[in-house]
């Protein structure tokens, strides 16, 4: 038997509030299978509700099959409608995790500044796609995505980056993780192996690593990856950040991207270029992309999530046209096509020159930025050494005498500041166990001076800082 009880200030129905109670019952076997239940009108009067309340409620669990009706016998809880075991715990932890997150300065890496999201703008071009597009917009799309976009694209891509493509080349993808899962998933289907730089973003790693690759680390120097460590047997691509490399910040050279072209030809193979940030260079101005020189060995691959913000979730693939059509099939099953509206809007936004404006914008905000985190990195830390070109979103520090140890980043985190070290990108430990990833996009210029300022707090209260050319 299971007792009913109504709570008439919820603004759940009466209905649902009977109903909710007996299906529970049911799952969790106060109800046993075969139990006969009170009639309609003795529930209805014992717990003071209308007959019909009650009614309603029985009849949807007789049409879910929980409840079954015997005539002249009564209304009995169906066979085979009970879970042999139910999950009901709780994560108490939850809310402790959160507050967690906020009670330390996060130099994370590859957070933009989305309070300076240009939401104005976007919501007004969202309101105009919306009232003024065809009611084909709202229907299923093109996998490859909308010609509109794709069209943008080539003339945007051709001027800012020299890639050299037509819009039949142009996959639109739900950021550059999902392209970058789908190449993988391609090319791999024969071949294992992938040539990777190291270090590498853990999350490039992690989509490699989820496809059962054989990755084959290549090392990486102020010049970018260094072709001399590239496999003598024939991966199925090599992945590069060659216009600032994550995290160490370098820019390929061009002798190194010829290098890399010849290897890439005289193996058979593919180059992946990863174009997260190359907007935003702060000294001269930015490299070209390798694809440009090769477009027939290179896929690139790019985002709007650091240009813009991370929740649009639109990223995108150019691919050597012999790959067009494997990619289309695979990008199909993955999530048919990505948002039509969104990317119209963003097509708008491009075309109308609003994205050169925001970049423009924003150089200067990230320029700020970082000029102002490497005046108190040198303020305070004496000896430490700025590794990288300037551009981006985050910088590298090299401090010499401190090991960032992962015991000594959670200490970090209880003392109010988290930094990321790049031992923790790295496939071959022990290189880079002084080196940290410092990112400043997405804090304010009063969060970065302080950070660095609790790091130097922590780091001579445990008496293993570096300043003024003396342990202390």
């Amino acid at each position: 038997m299971i007792f009913i009880t109504i709570d008439r200030s919820k603004s759940i129905s009466l209905t649902q509030q009977i109903y909710d109670q007996v299906r529970n019952g049911i799952l969790e076997k106060q109800l046993k299978e075969g139990e006969k239940l009170p009639s309609s009108r003795e529930l209805a009067g014992s717990i003071g509700v209308s007959r019909n309340i009650v009614l309603e409620a029985y009849e949807r669990l007789i049409a879910e099959g929980y409840l079954e009706v015997r005539p002249k016998s009564g209304t009995f809880v169906a066979q085979g409608t009970s879970l042999s075991f139910i999950e009901r715990t709780k994560r108490k932890d939850a809310p402790k995790k959160m507050a967690e997150n906020q009670a330390y300065i996060d130099f994370k890496a590859g957070n933009p500044a989305i309070d300076y999201f240009p939401r104005k703008k976007w919501a007004q071009l969202t309101k105009e796609i919306c009232l003024h597009s065809t009611e084909a917009v709202f229907g299923y799309g093109d996998a490859s995505g909308m010609k509109e976009l794709k069209d943008a694209l080539v003339v945007y891509l051709k001027r800012v980056r020299g890639v050299q493509c037509r819009a039949e080349q142009i996959f639109i993808t739900s950021g550059a993780t999902q392209g970058l899962k789908l190449i993988t998933e391609m090319l791999g289907k024969e071949n294992k192996a992938i040539a990777v730089e190291d270090p590498v973003t853990d999350e490039m790693r992690n989509i490699f690593t989820f496809a059962n690759a054989d990755i084959i680390p290549v090392p990486v120097d102020e010049n970018g990856i260094d072709p001399n460590g590239l496999p003598k047997q024939a991966p199925s691509f090599v992945f590069v950040i060659p216009s600032h490399q994550f995290p160490l910040g370098g820019i390929l050279s061009i002798q190194r991207r010829l290098q890399l072209i010849e290897y890439a030809q005289k193996m058979n193979c593919y180059i992946v270029e990863d174009d997260y940030d190359s907007e935003f260079t702060y000294e001269g101005a930015p490299v070209p992309s390798i694809q440009g020189i090769a477009p027939n060995h290179v896929i690139y691959v790019g985002t709007f999530s650091k240009i813009l913000s991370p929740g649009l979730r639109i990223g995108y693939v150019i691919l050597p046209e012999e790959l067009v059509d494997s990619f289309e099939k695979i990008k199909w099953f993955s999530d048919r096509h990505t948002s039509s509206l969104e990317q119209l809007v963003l097509a708008h936004f491009i075309r109308e020159g609003y994205l050169d404006r925001h970049v423009r914008k924003m150089k200067k905000i990230y320029k700020e930025k970082r000029e102002r985190l490497v005046a108190a990195i040198q303020q305070n830390f004496h000896n430490a050494t700025i590794i990288g070109k300037s551009a981006g979103m985050h910088l590298v520090v090299e401090i010499p005498g401190i090991d960032f140890h992962s015991a000594l980043i959670h200490k970090m985190e209880q003392f109010g500041v988290k930094v990321y070290p790049i031992e923790q990108y790295s496939l071959e430990k022990g290189k880079h166990k002084e080196r940290i990833v410092m990112g400043y996009g997405g804090l304010s210029l009063e969060e970065m001076e302080k950070g660095v300022h609790l790091l130097r707090r922590m780091l001579e209260e445990n008496g293993k800082a570096f300043f003024n050319g003396k342990t202390i």
